[in-house]
């Protein structure tokens, strides 16, 4: 199935509008307010491609696209929908705002209970998650820069009102996000010899390495990075102390919520800072959902138009920091041995709550492909990550046929499970279900399709990422309320338990992230072959000589059949001298269209010339 960005998007918000308006008024539903991950993933799912794609703009009623308007005529005409998207978000901003006017981050029903016999207390509901976190930053940056741009275009009072209290209760969100962030992330630090230590070793070494050996290359290795966690971060004394052993082991990330006993972050914006009751433990999981969050605070377009305050400038720079270690670190254990990277031994096994599952590689697979975003990748980097996606969606049962009662099922249906450590001092020990393999693994190859400019490698992504996206339009609901959104897994995998009409904004969420990141793919310049630049400079060569032979002949008046002939070759001439050196296949087509209506010419002039 052919990527084709701008349509899919469109099918994506015609299906959203269908589903959450009703003649321009929004519904949250059966479950209104029951998640702030939940409500935040469905309004990414309109305001991300809004603010990211200068087609799908909104913030200026003027410039909407037909089509786009068509898409949300459930919505409203293109004058209203800007008015009713800053109703909605100030709706889900007041929603999750506690009875102390402080903004909140529950995970609400994405909750679920270890313990099928005792619930989820609603205390545990209200419990912040990181999820929640990053999304949050990532939606309020979209409606600063909605909002910076509206409001410039409306001219209606009330409408500015509204604006004005929305940007503020926005950006006081943001702050808390940010700081929930800074004390969410986690260094465990541990001993070689306990069973945490044995674990990491092995991973590290494939069983090739002794302890020992594993246990020096990782002091080499990390030896820089263990002194900027250990000076430049706040973390408490015992942790800071335990860095300073060598001797000792250590992961950095982000744990699943507050960690226990993490210092507060001054500010002056009221947001609060409850007590965390996490262990300071990294998950993978939500490591890379910080890090995709993270990355939106120093974008282009956050730098540009100035979404931040001074203060949450200095929260950035410390989120930065985390960001940048975090990727090294994790980066430097799936690729800790040259010969063999850990990240090639599927599935992955995690040292801190000790489980194995191939959405463990692909998670711990994002997080190098960040890592090779920030940096310049090799082309050793590149194909052997590209082998490694290949292989998860194969496992996955994503590119290749499900056997019956086949595992790989449950990475689809019902899930990946994870035990969230500390939970249970609220009431029972809480989990976390992540359904979007199939998601996170097309956004992935779609990135490194993006990165890549190796001309075999760009080919094995880009036809990888549309098998991906053909599993994945297949698992979209056909019928009830949700038709068009995802997540029907049935209809892929019918062994699996039959869809729900309510759709998963989780995965809804995670197609449209693939999208704009297509758009980005599409919008950079194709690669540029070698061999091609070398023909099409001997065919440019040729092409002005034999031309200029052509304006020797006999002049002919200006707009005969001839001339205009040679002045559309002209014409396509200097265009592929202008792109040679970006676009040598183009260049190519273009002289050899040249050549052959210099022949032509050619021919016509000799045979004049016979008759005479």
């Amino acid at each position: 199935m052919q990527i084709k960005p701008r349509q899919h998007l469109l099918d994506i918000w015609q299906a959203i509008a269908r589903h959450s308006f009703n003649n321009g008024e929004w519904s949250w539903g059966e479950r209104e307010g029951r998640s702030s991950v939940a409500d935040a993933e469905r309004l990414l799912c309109l305001m991300y491609p809004a603010t990211e794609i200068p087609a799908f703009r909104l913030d200026e009623p003027d410039t909407t696209q037909r089509d786009v308007e068509r898409a949300l005529r459930q919505a409203g005409g293109r004058m209203e929908i800007p008015g009713n998207l800053v109703a909605v978000l100030t709706q889900f901003m007041s929603m999750h705002t506690g009875p102390d006017e402080n903004p909140t981050f529950g995970g609400g029903y994405y909750f679920g209970s270890q313990e099928p016999q005792r619930e989820v207390t609603r205390e545990q509901r209200e419990l912040g998650v990181v999820d929640s976190f990053s999304m949050s930053v990532t939606l309020c940056l979209a409606t600063l820069g909605f909002l910076k741009i509206y409001e410039e275009k409306t001219s209606r009072t009330d409408t500015k009102k509204a604006i004005a209290q929305l940007r503020e209760a926005t950006s006081v969100r943001l702050s808390a996000a940010m700081v929930s962030l800074l004390r969410s992330f986690a260094v465990n630090v541990f001993d070689p010899d306990s069973p945490q230590g044995q674990r990491l070793l092995w991973l590290a070494g494939q069983g090739r390495l002794s302890d020992r050996a594993v246990l020096q290359q990782f002091q080499r290795r990390f030896k820089p990075l263990r002194a900027v966690i250990a000076e430049g971060l706040t973390l408490g004394v015992d942790v800071e102390e335990a860095l300073k052993d060598d001797n000792q082991l250590f992961e950095c990330g982000w744990a699943w919520s507050l960690v226990k006993e993490a210092p507060t972050v001054e500010t002056e914006a009221r947001i609060g800072q409850p007590d965390g009751l996490a262990d300071s433990v990294p998950y993978l999981y939500f490591t890379v959902v910080a890090l995709d969050g993270i990355q939106d605070l120093f974008s282009d377009r956050t730098l540009t138009l100035g979404l931040l305050t001074s203060e949450q400038q200095t929260l950035a720079s410390a989120l930065r920091l985390r960001w940048e270690i975090t990727q090294q670190y994790w980066s430097g254990i799936a690729r800790f041995d040259v010969e063999r990277w850990p990240l090639e031994d599927l599935p992955w096994r995690t040292t801190g709550q000790r489980l194995e599952s191939d959405y463990f590689s692909l998670s711990v697979a994002a997080i190098v492909v960040h890592d090779l975003l920030r940096r310049r990748a090799t082309d050793d980097d590149l194909t052997r990550t590209v082998a490694v996606m290949e292989r998860l969606a194969e496992r996955g049962r994503v590119t290749s046929r499900m056997a019956r009662e086949d595992p790989a099922i449950e990475l689809h249906s019902p899930g990946v499970t994870l035990p969230l450590q500390g939970s249970d001092a609220a009431g029972p020990p809480l989990h976390w279900t992540m359904t979007d393999f199939s998601a996170q693994l097309l956004k992935r190859t779609i990135q490194l399709c993006e990165l890549s400019r190796n001309i075999s490698s760009h080919d094995r992504l880009l036809q990888l990422a549309e098998e991906i996206l053909d599993h994945l339009w297949q698992r979209r609901i056909q019928e009830g309320e949700g038709i068009g959104l995802w997540d029907n897994v049935h209809a892929v995998y019918p062994g699996a338990p039959q869809g729900q009409d309510q759709p998963s904004w989780s995965i809804t969420e995670r197609v449209t992230e693939c999208m704009v990141a297509a758009r980005k793919l599409y919008e950079q310049l194709p690669i540029r072959s070698p061999d091609l630049a070398v023909m099409a400079k001997a065919l440019l060569s040729e092409s002005t000589h034999l031309l200029g032979y052509e304006q020797m002949e006999h002049t002919t008046a200006g707009d005969s059949e001839r001339g205009k002939a040679l002045r559309s070759v002209e014409i396509r001439l200097r265009r592929a001298r202008r792109i040679i050196d970006a676009q040598p296949g183009t260049a190519c087509a273009l002289t050899l269209s040249v050549l052959a209506e210099l022949d032509i010419l050619a021919q016509a002039r000799d045979a004049a010339d016979q008759e005479v």
